[in-house]
């Protein structure tokens, strides 16, 4: 079967089932064997400008049709049988739309197979429909199982030792200017890992927030995870938030709980590393408890604000 993964979560649950595509996306990037795929879209947005630069530039190509182009000719050189894409996000990878218009314009005959995952149950579901397109059902019902038994170990464990009382509050931003606190299925990771997430409720989409509100909850740590971002990234564009006013007053970073976090392949990618994300949140949040997370994924944040003449809202 040949498959074209438009999104990086889709290809990492491919790879799981024993299903190599023959196209991806631009982003795609993991396994590192999918870094040698033809890419099918390219992006009309610099992922190297600085936050507020890539939030314009983003505004601007949708207001002009979208963030992304197919190569249609590519796509009808590859002739898939499947095309996977995504329905959660418009801004973090090809909509459905998109791809059906590519479709035809390519004259091929593939199915559109369109993931929107906002929970781990989605998660799961997503797993074993793809398992039924590929003709992966056991291998999808396998994973599945590995998948819910390691999000057990990590709530039992919480459940166990970490009253309601020592769980903290939780603020993770998946961008920095403007700040976005992250939704989906950030707020079920973060209550599973022990903590309370007071800015948002499970499955809610990501929202830009006023940075007042974050100085009112005040949360006890806070994970800063750009979507799209890796962790070097993150560290780079730190001020954005470390330069805001009050910031060195947020009771996260009086106690040194600050944190970035590699949201380009944990946090903002819902595919089957989301439990990993889940044991990286539980260590943070509860470090007794937890091994440490690799320093690959998770950095301190600097809790030292810099100086500004003119302080952002």
């Amino acid at each position: 079967m040949r498959v074209v993964s438009l999104l990086p979560s889709a290809t990492e649950i491919c790879y799981a089932l024993g299903v190599e595509p023959v196209g991806v996306s631009h982003e795609c990037d993991w396994p590192p064997e999918a870094t040698e795929k033809p890419s099918v879209n390219r992006s009309r947005v610099d992922p190297d400008a600085s936050s507020a630069e890539i939030n314009e530039q983003v505004a601007q190509a949708e207001s002009e049709g979208s963030v992304y182009e197919i190569k249609v000719d590519t796509l009808a050189d590859l002739d898939p049988d499947v095309v996977v894409t995504q329905g959660v996000c418009d801004v973090c990878a090809v909509d459905t739309l998109l791809v059906e218009d590519a479709v035809a314009q390519a004259g091929i005959d593939a199915e559109i197979v369109t993931s929107d995952v906002h929970s781990l149950a989605d998660l799961y579901a997503d797993i074993e429909r793809l398992g039924r397109v590929f003709d992966r059902e056991e291998r999808a019902a396998t994973l599945v199982a590995d998948l819910r038994e390691r999000v057990a170990a990590v709530e039992s464990r919480v459940d166990s030792h970490v009253p309601e009382a020592d769980r903290p509050s939780v603020a993770v931003f998946d961008w920095l200017d403007p700040v976005m606190v992250a939704g989906h299925w950030i707020p079920e990771l973060v209550a599973l890992a022990g903590g309370t997430y007071p800015m948002a409720d499970a499955g809610d989409r990501s929202t830009p927030r006023e940075w007042a509100s974050v100085r009112e909850v005040d949360p006890d740590v806070i994970v800063g995870a750009p979507c799209g971002f890796g962790l070097d990234q993150t560290l780079d564009t730190c001020s954005d938030l470390t330069e805001r006013p009050g910031w060195a007053d947020l009771t996260a970073v009086q106690s040194g709980a600050t944190y970035a976090m590699d949201g380009h392949h944990y946090v903002n990618r819902p595919g089957p590393r989301l439990v990993d994300t889940l044991e990286h949140l539980a260590s943070l949040l509860h470090p007794e408890r937890f091994d440490a997370p690799p320093r690959a994924v998770v950095r301190d944040l600097p809790t030292q604000s810099t100086s500004v003449d003119e302080p952002r809202a």
